[in-house]
């Protein structure tokens, strides 16, 4: 069943003040906000990118058991953010912290290259999905408690760094949502940490499976 009423008050007060503020989780990254200046030239990150090809593939769409995550078609600022919480910590990824090095990325000029670059990629259009058994409840949860930052079409937005949703690999969105929702990852907006406070694994299989069926196509 859906979270209860009073429940579902406090979720929506706490993502309408999400809305109306900066997001507090990149709010005070000088280096996001550095970065953010710079013009990035997706031809400059063809070569560097090999480095990140080395997992996530040369057409970016990642490993389907989710290991590692589809990242073509992902917002350039949403990438770039996740590569300097990586780098800072504030994001635990052992294995992406010498992918995310600045120097071995040419600075943060060369990081905002390579997440223009991947985010100029195709989607993946065909990710793996989930077993389809509970596509409705995926649903009805997703357009009741996600869509407000995510929205309608797990499009997320590029502006406040909520990612896109779409495309993406059933695996990986059930694994990242459970570290979310057990504070496992750290540099999560508040606001879906409370969300997923009250979703059961099964809650959690049923988004994941429904906005893996979803595609974006540029």
């Amino acid at each position: 069943m859906l979270p209860s009423c009073k429940s579902s008050s406090i979720v929506f007060i706490i993502v309408l003040l999400t809305a109306l503020l900066p997001p507090a989780y990149a709010a005070d990254n000088t280096l996001l906000r550095e970065a953010l200046t710079l013009t990035p030239d997706p031809r400059a990150a063809e070569e560097i990118f090999e480095l990140c090809a080395s997992c996530h593939g040369e057409d970016g769409f990642g490993l389907e058991n989710g290991e590692y995550p589809s990242i073509a078609g992902q917002h350039q600022r949403v990438i770039l953010k996740q590569l300097l919480d990586i780098q800072a910590k504030i994001r635990i990824n052992p294995t992406m912290f010498p992918f995310s090095d600045p120097e071995t990325l040419g600075g943060l000029q060369g990081m905002s290259d390579i997440a223009a670059y991947a985010a100029e990629l195709a989607p993946n259009p065909n990710p793996v999905n989930g077993n389809g058994s509970r596509l409705d409840r995926g649903e009805n949860l997703y357009q009741t408690l996600c869509i407000a930052c995510h929205g309608p079409q797990g499009q997320g937005e590029a502006e406040r760094f909520y990612p896109r949703l779409t495309n993406q690999h059933f695996p990986y969105l059930v694994r990242e949502m459970i570290w979310i929702r057990d504070k496992v990852r750290k540099n999560a907006d508040p606001a879906m940490v409370e969300i997923l406070a009250e979703f059961s694994k099964e809650d959690i299989q049923a988004v994941a499976d429904y906005l893996s069926r979803i595609r974006h196509t540029p």
